[in-house]
């Protein structure tokens, strides 16, 4: 792994973040220690949604913070336990809120772990994520994240929101991801990214053999999948919510198995490359939720950010940084007798 003075990079992709986002760590400070707010519903709340109520007689909280207390009936409506967020108020209602710590408001604590950096400097740095490592805390995962490592090595990171994380990688996808360490070039990252002038290739193994020429274009807008809101699919957006994609792709070697896949990202849609190598007939390897199926003794999803390129935006520097390959996926490749050329 190296960082190098390159030459400056044609304009690509990226995933904008949204720094300003409320966290519920942040809201409950992390006390164990619960308050108990009274209020009365005004003339302004009247016949509104109780969440709707909340969220404008206690504007300090966010709304996912109030409807975590609502789902654990520490809100109460005229002395009784009040748990649906659609129940409609009335003036002169009386409300009374428990504010206890959920598990969203505890799991933006340091946690000690192994983080591998490719690059540090005072203002950034970019780490090499394994498989298997959530990138922030959510549902499921409250603990263990990329953000509560990050708390942990620099104290900085608790003044930079989401403890400077600028755009994400899914779970079970290895590689590069650049972090920042003050809330200025946090600021600058999502402006680049956001503009396309962050770059980001990807290495994927997939199923079935590739035809046709060895570069190809998908330029399809991408949405929740109508029929599995699970999943991320290709859609229409004259029917349905969606954003503009695009990825360019560049065969690297075929077999009768499947394909070795260099791939370039335009956008960061969630789970982009995972389908738009599913529409065109080629889901990645291990990737069960779009088709793949694994090879050998690869059980995650084929895909890994080797390449990560940027202008610093405090020094100005060119940086360009590569991940090697990791062993699982060499192992996939080797059992499909593909070689891994470095890319």
């Amino acid at each position: 792994m190296s960082a190098v003075v390159a030459p400056a990079q044609a304009p690509e992709p990226g995933q904008p973040g949204s720094p300003d986002e409320e966290w519920a760590g942040e809201e409950a400070g992390g006390s164990d220690e619960a308050e108990v707010r009274q209020m009365q519903v005004g003339t302004a709340q009247h016949a509104a949604r109780l969440d709707r109520a909340l969220a404008e007689l206690v504007p300090e909280f966010s709304r996912s913070y109030l409807q975590q207390l609502l789902a654990q009936g520490l809100v109460r409506l005229n002395g009784s336990p009040a748990t649906k967020a659609s129940l409609k108020v009335k003036a002169g209602d009386g409300l009374s809120l428990e504010m206890r710590p959920t598990q969203q408001s505890q799991a933006f604590r340091p946690e000690a772990m192994d983080i591998e950096v490719v690059y540090e400097d005072e203002h950034l740095l970019v780490v090499n994520k394994p498989a298997g490592l959530v990138v922030h805390p959510a549902p499921g995962n409250w603990s263990g994240t990329l953000l509560n490592g990050l708390l942990a090595r620099d104290p900085k990171a608790l003044l930079v929101p989401r403890a400077g994380i600028v755009h994400r990688l899914d779970k079970d996808t290895s590689g590069l991801m650049v972090v920042a360490r003050e809330r200025a070039t946090m600021d600058a990252l999502v402006a680049m990214i956001a503009a396309r002038t962050v770059h980001r290739q990807y290495l994927a193994l997939a199923h079935k053999p590739w035809a046709g020429a060895a570069r190809r274009t998908v330029e399809q807008p991408i949405g929740r999948d109508p029929r599995n809101r699970l999943r991320m699919a290709v859609v229409d957006l004259a029917s349905h919510a969606g954003k503009p994609a695009r990825t360019d792709f560049r065969l690297l070697e075929g077999v009768d198995e499947g394909c070795w896949v260099e791939c370039t990202l335009h956008t960061g849609r969630t789970h982009q490359i995972r389908v738009h190598m599913a529409c065109i007939g080629h889901p990645l390897v291990a990737d069960v939720l779009y088709g793949g199926a694994p090879a050998g003794a690869l059980q995650r999803q084929a895909l890994h950010a080797f390449r990560l390129a940027f202008t610093h935006p405090v020094t100005g520097q060119s940086l360009e940084l590569h991940a090697p390959l990791p062993q699982d996926m060499r192992d996939a490749l080797s059992f499909w007798g593909l070689r891994y050329n470095g890319a």
